[in-house]
């Protein structure tokens, strides 16, 4: 695989870093560095209601940005909301859908969610008086499809663990989803830097995902929503653009998506998402498929030669995603972290904005090792070079 050579922090100067933590952020390519670059010095503008050409030209852009968004995910543009991350996207998706439902109704989540899809949950619940359950998760990390309660009016799950890799079962969801008349949301963050999405094959109402993990810059993310849900959904915020109409007595919100992205959207960063997942669509995903799984597979069969290592999630690479974390009796994950480090790789140690998660493993935190389309061979190699002496540091 080549793909490393279009990412400019790898091929800076200096000694190789193995950067094994895109699961936190991705890094960028050249094709979005370049579509900002792009933007801010010869676009730069506001968007929507300027009728310069600068204003005007941002507002293309930012429109292109949105269909090359839905092309990624088999969509319509109109379906896409423009939010501040995926955090930001589930949140408007409690406060809007949330608003529909009524005291009684039932969430359904489960144990190894990322504290974004559990939280606003749970500050609906506050709020609003509906009741949050949690499926529970076997001892693989994949989640366990139960019978759900014939209250329940949304299942919101990842499609990737953000800790185990484990790839959901998304068609047991949706047809017991289906059974009791549910909605299904995905909390896609950790599925979108791995491929194209075929939201329709898979048959959910909600996906959310982040652009900081798509390769693409901070600040922005994505909310789909089956288009009768967007209309039947208030706005989240108010402000300008949100808008049909305003007067003393009140207003009428415009149509979505224009409806839920309330004053000056994440501009910049939307046509760089644009950007990388029309770069994205372009690549061999059949063979970086199998290149990031068959260094999945280095990274399992090393460390489980390692004295004292227990792997949390997939022992074996079906179903599941290049996400591998892994506790070392005795050691920190932080200090893992820190050793690894002075070889240059780079880690995430920590519950992984997944107590749940953990406390079902009796633990407090894992190290984590995130792979992406630009990891090498020499990326692994340095992994086992820092754990040998990371194990002999700290055991």
């Amino acid at each position: 695989m080549t793909l490393r050579r279009h990412f400019p922090l790898l091929n800076r100067p200096g000694p190789r870093i193995a950067y094994l933590d895109s699961g936190a952020t991705a890094q960028t390519p050249d094709i979005v560095l370049d579509a900002v670059r792009k933007f801010e010095t010869h676009s730069r503008a506001n968007v929507k209601r300027g009728v310069h050409r600068l204003a005007e030209a941002a507002t293309e852009a930012y429109a292109k940005a949105r269909e090359q968004v839905a092309a990624y995910l088999s969509v319509s543009a109109d379906e896409i909301v423009f939010t501040s991350g995926c955090t930001g996207a589930i949140n408007l998706a409690a406060h809007s859908f949330g608003t529909l439902l009524k005291p009684g109704d039932e969430i359904a989540v489960s144990e190894l969610e990322h504290h974004s899809n559990i939280v606003p949950w749970h500050m609906l619940a506050t709020r609003s008086g509906v009741k949050v359950n949690f499926l529970p998760i076997d001892g693989e990390g994949r989640v366990v499809v139960q019978t759900l309660s014939p209250r329940t009016k949304l299942v919101a799950l990842a499609h990737v663990s953000n800790v185990t890799g484990a790839v959901l079962d998304v068609a047991a969801i949706v047809a017991e989803a289906k059974r009791v008349g549910a909605r299904v949301l995905l909390d896609g963050a950790q599925r979108t830097p791995h491929g194209p999405v075929d939201i329709p094959a898979l048959g959910v109402d909600f996906y959310a995902f982040s652009g900081h993990k798509t390769f693409a810059p901070h600040g922005v993310g994505v909310l789909w929503a089956k288009a009768e849900l967007l209309d039947a959904m208030p706005p989240f915020l108010g402000g300008g653009e949100m808008i049909a109409s305003v007067t003393t007595q009140g207003f009428t919100p415009a149509k979505a998506p224009a409806k839920f992205e309330a004053g000056t959207p994440p501009i910049s960063g939307a046509i760089g998402l644009g950007a990388a997942c029309a770069w994205l669509a372009t690549l061999d995903w059949a063979a970086i498929a199998a290149h990031e799984l068959r260094l999945t597979g280095r990274l399992l069969d090393g460390l489980r030669a390692v004295d004292g290592v227990t792997v949390i999630g997939p022992q074996g690479l079906q179903c599941r995603a290049p996400v591998v974390s892994f506790d070392l009796a005795d050691a920190h994950p932080h200090d893992i972290c820190q050793i690894m480090d002075r070889h240059g790789v780079a880690l995430r140690g920590g519950h992984h904005c997944a107590q749940p998660l953990h406390a079902k493993f009796d633990l407090a935190g894992t190290t984590r090792a995130s792979l992406a389309l630009y990891c090498e061979d020499a990326d692994i190699d340095l992994f086992f070079a820092g754990l040998a002496e990371a194990k002999r540091v700290l055991t």
